[in-house]
């Protein structure tokens, strides 16, 4: 099936995710020029009541969603249909779920795990207050994002005030997550997610999900059994058992004996905890994402490697061959400003493809979601202490394994895959991922570099264009553009 270039006035950049009826894009939106999540389902799908349903939990998602705004929850800007597809415009996170923190066995200490919980517990408190619960709170629809904050996703199944989604025939929910008001089909109301949000932080305390096995075991277990205590489960260090008695309630089979509101909840953790709460995961937990391969270039769904990763920090923290130190320190310094601790490991990565400081630059800021990130990334490059344009102390090859061209390429130079390459990345730096169609549209045009460049640059405007093309090397055709 032929590449998806546009879905209504979003521009497709990459497909970032695929599902039994739909797929997740990341996309760029040129009215405000910021980075989009874009989620798609076939509208020519729903051809029965299943897939009917399936809709109508979108549609809700959309409804649900985009009636909040706050920090810890991902924003929905736009609900519409396009030919066969209806879609979701959303904030474009970038993270990893908490799923996949526990399914690569990472180990919460219980700083990390109240960190999490009161982060997740402030976006219930808001969602509840305006009336929108979740009724799907689990690990998967809880993204970590790089500066250690925590995101809410997926508000599917939400309800909204007194509204409902059609039931008939359908447990809606998450085995061993859901309350057990949802199995039984009783009123479902906000202390569902109070109980769900009881079953994440046991899990996260303990590495184990207390209501485990297939779909009818957790259901019976949700509903007739109660879980040991996480104090009780062998942990190193043990858990401490302050926090027996509020999970407990958290996760009580009667909604009435559970905590009355997600605010009540935390209240009662944090005076378990007693101790400061960092607003953020710590640099150790997120480290552990922060080692996998840093993606600079968008990849082909599928060409990602399944196995998980294993933890590298040594390797991955290590100053790189040819770089000063120091300077690197500077640079990450201002990274950090934009992803958090994980900026050391980011920057070191992207020094192993390149010695050219221009050139990591251009590489760390297509890491970034907005223009204004990028700019102001790219704004701290004139205040870099004893930064020459290169530190390259002999032929490096860059991310396409040559060396980005520093001189002017003549007039008539033929375009070449490499000039091309190097283009797309300068070009990001303004633009962002759209930089890449572009690109691929201006390159089918011409085989001169030199009116290659002068196509990129009318997307610029006049000050960016200067810029761009002397980045380039095309400097002296700034004026043909006029």
């Amino acid at each position: 099936m032929a590449q998806i270039e546009r879905i209504g006035k979003y521009q497709i950049t990459e497909v970032v995710g695929r599902g039994a009826m739909g797929i997740v894009y990341k996309a760029f939106d040129p009215s405000i020029r910021r980075t989009v999540a874009i989620k798609t389902i076939r509208l020519d799908a729903a051809e029965d009541d299943r897939a009917n349903a399936v809709l109508a939990r979108f549609r809700n998602e959309a409804q649900a969603a985009g009636r909040l705004s706050h920090p810890g929850i991902v924003g929905v800007y736009e609900y519409g249909e396009d030919g066969e597809l209806a879609f979701i415009a959303m904030e474009y996170i970038q993270g990893n779920s908490l799923r996949e923190y526990f399914s690569r066995g990472t180990r919460f200490g219980d700083n990390d795990a109240v960190s999490t919980m009161t982060q997740l517990l402030e976006a219930l408190s808001y969602a509840h207050e305006q009336g929108v619960w979740h009724r799907d709170i689990k690990p998967a629809n809880l993204i970590v994002m790089r500066n250690g904050k925590l995101k809410v996703a997926d508000f599917g199944i939400a309800r909204i005030d007194s509204s409902s989604l059609t039931q008939t025939g359908f447990v809606m929910g998450t085995p061993g997550y859901m309350a057990p008001e949802q199995y039984t089909g009783g009123s479902v109301d906000w202390r569902a997610d109070v109980f769900s949000a009881g079953v994440v932080m046991y899990e996260l305390l303990t590495g184990v999900k207390p209501f485990a096995g297939t779909v009818e075991s957790a259901a019976y277990k949700v509903c007739h059994e109660n879980p040991p205590p996480p104090s009780q489960v062998r942990r190193d260090p043990a858990i401490p058992a302050t926090y027996d008695a509020v999970i407990a309630r958290a996760i009580a089979k009667k909604p009435v004996e559970r905590y009355e509101s997600a605010s009540a909840f935390r209240f009662a953790l944090l005076d378990a905890h007693a101790a400061p709460v960092r607003a953020t995961l710590s640099e150790e937990t997120i480290i552990t994402e922060a080692a996998r391969p840093m993606k600079i270039e968008p990849t082909h769904p599928g060409s990602a490697s399944t196995n998980p990763p294993t933890p590298t920090a040594g390797r991955s923290t290590a100053p790189p061959p040819g770089w000063d130190p120091a300077l690197l320190k500077q640079i990450e310094s201002q990274f950090a400003r934009f992803v958090g601790p994980v900026a050391k490991v980011m920057v070191r990565r992207a020094g192993r493809r390149t010695l050219d400081v221009d050139e990591l630059y251009a590489l760390m800021s297509h890491e970034l979601d907005t223009d204004e990130q990028r700019k102001a990334f790219m704004a701290t490059r004139a205040g870099l202490a004893g930064a020459s344009p290169s530190v390259r102390s002999g032929p490096l090859p860059s991310a396409s394994g040559v060396t980005a061209q520093r001189s002017r390429a003549p007039a008539d130079a033929a375009l070449t895959p490499e000039r091309i390459e190097v283009a797309q990345r300068r070009l990001a730096t303004y633009i962002g991922p759209i930089a890449k169609i572009l690109v691929r549209k201006a390159a089918a045009q011409t085989t001169s570099s030199e009116r290659f460049y002068l196509l990129l640059a009318e997307n610029l405007s006049d000050t960016d264009r200067t810029r761009f093309l002397t980045e380039v090397g095309a400097a002296s055709s700034g004026d043909r553009l006029r």
